[in-house]
């Protein structure tokens, strides 16, 4: 990293930390006040950080000095703010009115109890281990090695946002968001090294929206951290929290959207919650459309409940319905600045704002009735649920197969299973794409259940708001089994809705914590249940907690120990852990075509292959990034470069294809998976 780059990385951060201070809200009974701020602050500076990217864009300037510029300009403006309203809250709180965040600290750490304190520190220690390997890891997500780094080097190269020709259609039909925050980190320190902490900070971030959640349904102190704890264990969040992969930034966007959506339940919503909301929806569309799926079913609850606190003022209900549609179309034209320039690129080359139809067709579903949604639901859920029982996954599995095909669906529809792949697979293992989240479900399906049926008895004093938020997660997940098709590495697209439906189960578990006997039962009983309760509640965090450390520190693919630890492996090979027997072979290839001196080089690659490594390997000496031109393209009006044109030819995976490439006369040289084509002279 350079040294004129270090203080620009720190930008997003200090940017947040005036935000925090400037965004803080004035409405003394917010719940949690500053975890909104910190959360508005977030939202403010990741939709500043997308439309810096679409703007600049735009101009071609997309370099370090232009970022760096509008960077300096915003943290100053982000100064000023603060100042500002530092200023205010000093002329108008009273002496005393308000501590400050150490002393808040101070006070929970002086009250709590010692249950309390372990889940904190809990939370605290394993947010640092993952930082720790965050910050010392290669990325090496399989996905990232071929679309969303390579878009990011693609962008670089170009210095704007324009489509351009390739043979993997996920570099430009997918949405961008999260590569748009990387391509900031990616200018400012001319390499991938903190790269893994977008997602790392987006799993703080979800911690903090899902506590705040909890505390508008009800939830105390405990209640909260328990939310956060069964969140932070959960081994899919805890291995996404160090990859460049992107499922938990989607799930940070709607956590934010969630809790922003809750605060309308009491209250008339401001200019300052609309943009918010609207900045929450723009960023998860950009980051995963699948993340409307929640998004959709909070506004509309949000919406509803607007309206009803418009009805309660019957002499303005009518203007206050008219504000309300006003604010909806407020939030939407926020969300559609944030997210529009880039579906409006994928429907000038598509004529379809979703992308291509091979896109539209591979992973939605293809059939809604109910026979077939339930069949998936079940493969979803059974997926979700795995364990490393065995016999049980084979009985559930064969459960599912048998009842499909007593309602008349093949469980291994292709109109409901994605590309290829067969029911069921194994998803216990701590894998960062697979890695299932029994405990964290089965928690958050019986908080569901709970919320729904008694949601007095586990939120008190929000039972109505309780209620309504778990019949949104149901519906979320309903359209989550009626939309996305069945498949291996499911579990993590459905990890927004896990993180906007845990603070059921935090709920649910406090409650098993205060459980008190009904009437005038014995003592001796009352205590004897009290306790089975306890003891149950205590059983479950503690292998909660064993699943979290276990996936820090033996999770794939990457480790604190065993085979392929991050302090044990070399860096360009704990970037091929997922492939190690290609890894040498890219360097061989990447060194033959820089010996020659090749400035135009031409890929030959299919949709799924490798092609981040030959822009960390073929860059120049300055480390500029190469010139890579497909040979191959699946964009109708993005032609695939010729041959003949370029100085060299890298290949990945096929000799045939490659061969086919090759002009006549050229040297072709492959080994297992790798191969390059030189020209007649060099």
């Amino acid at each position: 990293m350079s040294a004129a780059g270090f203080p620009l990385v720190l930008a997003p951060v200090v940017a947040v930390v005036l935000l925090t201070v400037a965004l803080r809200p004035r409405i003394v009974d917010t719940v949690a006040p500053r975890w909104l701020a910190v959360l508005r602050a977030a939202l403010a500076t990741g939709a500043f950080a997308v439309l810096t990217v679409e703007v600049l864009g735009v101009l071609r300037l997309l370099t370090p000095a232009a970022f760096g510029v509008v960077w300096l300009l915003f943290v100053a403006g982000c100064a000023t703010a603060a100042g500002w309203r530092r200023r205010f809250d000093a002329a108008s709180r009273p002496a005393g009115a308000a501590a400050g965040w150490w002393a808040t600290l101070g006070g929970f750490w002086r009250t709590a109890s010692r249950g309390e304190h372990l889940l904190a520190g809990a939370i605290g220690g394993l947010l640092l281990v993952e930082l720790l390997v965050a910050l010392l890891a290669a990325p090496n997500n399989f996905d990232s090695q071929t679309y969303h780094l390579p878009k990011v080097e693609r962008w670089v190269a170009q210095g704007d946002l324009t489509f351009w020709a390739t043979a993997i259609h996920r570099q430009v039909t997918i949405p961008p968001g999260a590569e748009y925050l990387l391509l900031h980190l990616r200018l400012f320190t001319g390499g991938d090294a903190l790269y893994n902490l977008v997602q790392w900070a987006a799993g703080v971030g979800a911690l903090l929206a899902v506590a705040r959640v909890t505390a508008q349904l009800g939830g105390g102190r405990r209640a909260q951290l328990l939310t956060a704890f069964v969140l932070a264990t959960t081994p899919m969040v805890a291995l996404q929290a160090t990859s460049t992969q992107t499922d938990l930034v989607c799930a940070a966007w709607v956590a934010c959207t969630a809790t922003l959506a809750l605060d309308g339940l009491r209250r008339r919503a401001g200019l300052g919650d609309l943009l918010a909301l609207g900045a929450a929806t723009g960023l998860t569309a950009l980051t995963k459309t699948s993340g409307l799926l929640a998004v959709g079913p909070l506004l509309a609850l949000w919406g509803l409940s607007q309206l009803r606190l418009a009805y309660a003022d019957r002499p303005a209900a009518r203007r206050g319905i008219a504000r309300t549609l006003g604010a909806s179309l407020l939030i939407m034209l926020v969300a559609t600045t944030v997210v529009g320039p880039f579906l409006g690129r994928v429907y000038a080359e598509f004529g379809h704002p979703l992308g291509p139809e091979r896109l539209r067709e591979s992973i939605p579903m293809e059939r809604h009735d109910p026979q077939s949604v339930l069949v998936n639901a079940l493969r979803i859920g059974h997926t979700a649920l795995d364990t490393p029982l065995a016999p049980l996954r084979e009985v559930g599995a064969a459960a599912v197969v048998g009842l499909a095909g007593l309602i008349g669906v093949e469980a291994q529809d292709r109109e409901i299973t994605f590309g290829q792949e067969v029911f069921p697979v194994p998803s216990w293992y701590p894998d960062e794409d697979r890695v299932a989240f029994p405990l964290a479900g089965a928690l958050t399906l019986i908080g569901a259940v709970a919320a729904l049926s008694r949601p007095a008895r586990i939120g008190p004093g929000a039972a109505g708001a309780l209620r309504a938020y778990a019949l949104v997660m149901v519906i979320t997940v309903v359209l989550h089994t009626a939309m996305i098709k069945w498949q291996p590495w499911g579990n993590r697209l459905v990890l927004y809705a896990l993180a906007a439906s845990v603070p059921l189960a935090g709920l649910w578990l406090d409650a098993l914590f205060r459980r008190s006997p009904r009437k005038s039962i014995a003592n001796e009983a009352g205590g004897a249940q009290r306790s089975i309760a306890a003891t149950l509640a205590v059983t479950v965090l503690a292998t909660c907690a064993l699943a979290g450390v276990l996936a820090v520190s033996y999770g794939f693919p990457r480790r604190l120990v065993g085979a392929g630890s991050i302090f044990t492996t070399a860096e360009w090979e704990l970037r091929f852990l997922r492939r190690p027997q290609w890894a040498e072979e890219y360097r061989w290839a990447a060194d033959a075509v820089r010996a020659t001196g090749a400035s135009r080089i031409g890929l030959s690659q299919r949709n799924d292959d490798w092609e981040y490594p030959w822009w960390l390997l073929l860059r120049d000496a300055d480390g500029r990034p190469p010139e890579l031109l497909a040979l191959q393209s699946v964009l109708d009006d993005r032609p695939a470069a010729d041959p003949a044109s370029v100085d060299a030819i890298v290949c990945v995976n096929s000799r045939e294809l490659c061969a086919d490439l090759v002009p006549s006369g050229w040297r072709l040289e492959f080994r297992s998976h790798v191969g390059y084509a030189l020209p007649p002279g060099r």
